[in-house]
């Protein structure tokens, strides 16, 4: 049982919080979408329930999140709240396991599995997915 907020400013501000179509995900798939790249968002994880990627192109089993840097334990932004202090250190613990546990899952079945912070550029992160679409359609056009 999550514990309360510990003020009504904290729980507002929690309350706030996107999990899909942040800013970032929207702004990656605007750039990917005019670059000609179609894909599907927010899909259920293969075989593993009540997990879903941000961006994927099935196809070519290409899987695309974009972690948000206090949920999943950023190494440069990452920070641990005060408030509820063990709770919340136990909670982000299970966030960045489970991360591990689905780009695991993902590798083993054959998925290229992308991850991106939310702090690092748009631009960059399109760049580097479209990069990886293309080398994943070259080497399905090289084996046919």
């Amino acid at each position: 049982m999550p514990p309360t907020a510990s003020s009504p400013a904290v729980a507002a501000r929690m309350s706030r919080q996107t999990s899909r179509d942040t800013a970032q995900e929207l702004a990656v798939r605007r750039i990917l979408h005019g670059s000609g790249l179609r894909y599907r968002v927010h899909v259920p994880v293969p075989g593993m329930p009540r997990r879903t990627v941000d961006i994927v192109f099935g196809k070519l089993k290409i899987a695309v999140f974009l972690d948000g840097c206090f949920w999943h334990g950023c190494p440069q932004h990452a920070t641990s709240p005060r408030s509820n202090a063990e709770w919340w250190r136990a909670k982000l613990d299970r966030n960045m396991a489970r991360d591990l546990e689905t780009t695991a899952h993902l590798d083993t079945a054959g998925w290229t599995v992308l991850r991106f912070w939310e702090h690092e550029s748009p631009e960059e992160v399109a760049h580097r997915v479209a990069d990886a679409v293309a080398a994943r359609r070259a080497a399905r056009a090289a084996s046919s």
